[in-house]
């Protein structure tokens, strides 16, 4: 696997540290206490959406399964632990043959996802996924608070594209998950290479004010950027004043222009003054686009602009305010005994103030109304009822230590786009409202 893959420096050898050390110190205390192997489930799952979100967005499950095939204890990481004294040479010589060897499901790439939803079951020994939960939920809980936001951003667009541009907002690797994030959600394009690269995004960018700025005349900047992009570039048009702007591009570049951009000012009258100025310049077919610190809410306000596409940096990159979908990774259910054949146990934490979990390994289905559209998301344990065994959430993804799910990155995207369209209208409300599905749980047999 190259690193360069996984979105890591190219001197990261494996991910086996993007980890909590008590990760560490709860497998060595297993391994003493003859517990390390019992077969266990975890799952992953949010007990609540960020205040007002309708829907959660699966993203990063591409990641995940990237970043478990890596998971390696290479000689520099054991040696960091030796080092440190983290853990004894016993639990070392374990952790130098480490190799996932179980079953991981989830809900597929793109899709939605509601309180209590098991979004993901990672199945094997107690010692092989307890040492997963640190870089599964770093993935899930940043890539699907960035689909949530940029799933709320394509729905206020309409049909209008979004261009994902907040590499310089974030951590630099943050960025490249963030714009992969975004295309799942619903983004068009990027402007970070890296994403590009990686991922096969498509790339756009043309120029910022630090051009125009560079040259003696704003006429000057845009005869440059035209004789060396062509007359379909896009033009930055607010350095100076925004109507001399406008009437020099299409001087230089002719009705032919490309795009005109905007990034300041007071975007809904901006936008419907330059395209009546472009009109009245003959340059009918040249598009505005409109950036600077939009948002959903911003953009849903400039529905009724004369605007082609919008770009989005912070406030998608940082979840539009919600940076974390508060995922969580619990042991629901284990087996008695290091026999492989003992039936499993279910398990939940029962403490107080709002913790609590479900007990028993899960299945999800999400129950149609008679118009074929959502109405609940139903989460049960023992058998699937029979009405909805055809309507099951859960995938198969890594099978005996094996991915069994890749996928090219279109497929999430379009998924996404299927899920969002079956549920209920209100689901792309941007009003603050409760999710726009009830969870409802089915107890039976949990057993194995």
């Amino acid at each position: 696997m190259n690193t360069a893959d996984l979105g890591l420096p190219v001197d990261v050898p494996s991910t086996a540290l993007f980890t909590d050390q008590y990760e560490l110190t709860m497998l060595r205390a297993a391994l003493k206490a003859g517990t390390a192997e019992r077969r266990s489930v975890f799952e992953v799952f949010t007990r609540r959406l960020p205040n007002g979100r309708r829907y959660g967005v699966v993203a990063g499950t591409g990641r995940v399964l990237d970043a478990v095939e890596n998971f390696r204890f290479d000689p520099g990481v054991l040696g960091f632990l030796r080092e440190r004294q983290i853990v004894d040479e016993e639990t070392l010589e374990w952790l130098a043959g480490y190799r996932f060897g179980g079953d991981i499901w989830g809900y597929p790439e793109g899709e939605v996802y509601f309180p209590g939803s098991p979004i993901m079951r990672v199945e094997g020994s107690f010692a092989e996924c307890v040492l997963l939960e640190t870089v599964i939920l770093s993935i899930l809980n940043h890539d699907s608070a960035i689909a949530a936001a940029a799933s709320r951003m394509a729905s206020a667009a309409g049909d209008r594209p979004l261009i994902e541009m907040g590499a310089r907002r974030t951590h630099e690797l943050a960025a490249v998950a963030a714009a992969r994030a975004a295309y799942v959600g619903g983004f068009a394009t990027t402007s970070d290479l890296a994403a590009g690269f990686r991922y096969g995004i498509p790339t756009v960018g043309t120029s910022a004010h630090a051009f125009t700025l560079l040259h003696d005349r704003e006429r000057d900047a845009f005869q440059a950027q035209v004789e060396t992009l062509g007359r379909g570039t896009t033009l930055l048009v607010d350095t100076y004043d925004v109507a001399e702007a406008v009437r020099t591009a299409v001087e230089v570049a002719g009705p032919e222009l490309g795009a005109v951009r905007i990034d300041s000012g007071d975007l809904l009258l901006v936008a419907h003054r330059v395209r009546q100025q472009l009109d009245e310049l003959g340059a009918t077919d040249t598009k505005i686009i409109v950036t600077s610190d939009l948002d959903e809410y911003a953009i849903a306000s400039l529905a009724a602009a004369p605007v082609d596409a919008y770009g989005v940096g912070t406030q998608l990159v940082t979840g539009s305010g919600h940076p974390t979908s508060s995922m969580v990774y619990k042991l629901v259910a284990r087996a008695d005994s290091a026999d492989p054949k003992a039936p499993l146990v279910p398990v939940a934490k029962k403490s107080s103030g709002g913790k609590m979990s479900v007990g028993g390994r899960k299945w999800a289905a999400r129950r149609l109304d008679a118009d074929g559209i959502a109405e609940a998301e139903v989460v049960g344990t023992g058998p699937v009822p029979a009405e909805l065994a055809d309507r099951q959430l859960l995938v198969p993804l890594v099978r005996g230590g094996t991915v069994v799910a890749r996928e090219p990155l279109d497929v999430p995207r379009d998924r996404h786009i299927a899920a969002r369209a079956n549920l209920p209208l209100s689901a792309t409300q941007l009003s603050r409202g409760e999710p726009v599905l009830p969870t409802e749980y089915v107890h039976g047999r949990s057993g194995s």
